[in-house]
């Protein structure tokens, strides 16, 4: 598997983003993500994420709602 820094030291050989794409097997849209990546950050390393987590996930809430909704079912009346 290659690196990003292949990425990056194939890029600094003038080489195109196509011929890059080509010689690593890899989509011309990764390789042209990594180095936009690179030339923004300076690095091609997983950042930590900005702000706060979450206190819960989608999938709790969701879950959350169901169970909810189980324990005190709306009952509707039809008028006769």
């Amino acid at each position: 598997m290659q690196t990003a820094s292949t990425n990056i030291g194939e890029r600094l050989c003038n080489k195109s983003i196509r011929d890059i794409s080509w010689l690593l097997n890899i989509p011309r849209s990764t390789v042209s993500g990594i180095i936009t990546k690179w030339k923004q950050l300076g690095t091609t390393a997983t950042q930590q994420p900005i702000g706060r987590p979450r206190h819960m996930t989608e999938r709790g809430s969701a879950h959350a709602e169901a169970h909810s909704a189980q324990k005190s079912p709306t009952v509707c009346r039809v008028n006769s």
